[in-house]
């Protein structure tokens, strides 16, 4: 069984920015992609990055591309996200997930966190 449990989220404003922690436990770590997830009230999950097993490739959403950044410490089971420059629109609940390779679709990923709160205040 795999946990995931998140933390960095908060209040900021904008132009501000955050990183996002995901700490993984119960497997091994890096065997595994690892995707960072977003929902807005109202909107489908939608994703916003995702790195490969050993961190070799990274994949964005358009909307986060130049200002997000996936990284991953496989020694540590922790997963990154750090974000700069944050916008409104921004705004959700963040959640990391864990599966067999990097895909745009939630339903590949095994494991998710419980997700944390972003909020960009204009």
């Amino acid at each position: 069984q795999v946990q995931l449990v998140e933390f960095g989220g908060g209040l900021v404003q904008t132009g501000g920015s955050l990183r996002l922690s995901c700490a993984a436990s119960g497997r091994a770590f890096s065997s595994y992609a690892m995707a960072w997830f977003r929902q807005a009230p109202g909107k489908e999950r939608e994703f916003v990055a995702g790195i490969s097993r050993q961190g070799l490739i990274r994949y964005y959403a358009d909307s986060v591309k130049g200002r997000f950044t996936i990284s991953r410490d496989n020694p540590k089971n922790t997963v990154y996200l750090q974000m700069t420059t944050l916008k409104p629109e921004d705004t959700a609940v963040y959640y990391c997930a864990l599966g067999p390779y990097v895909r745009r679709e939630p339903a590949v990923y095994d494991y998710w966190g419980q997700g944390t709160q972003v909020t960009v205040s204009s």
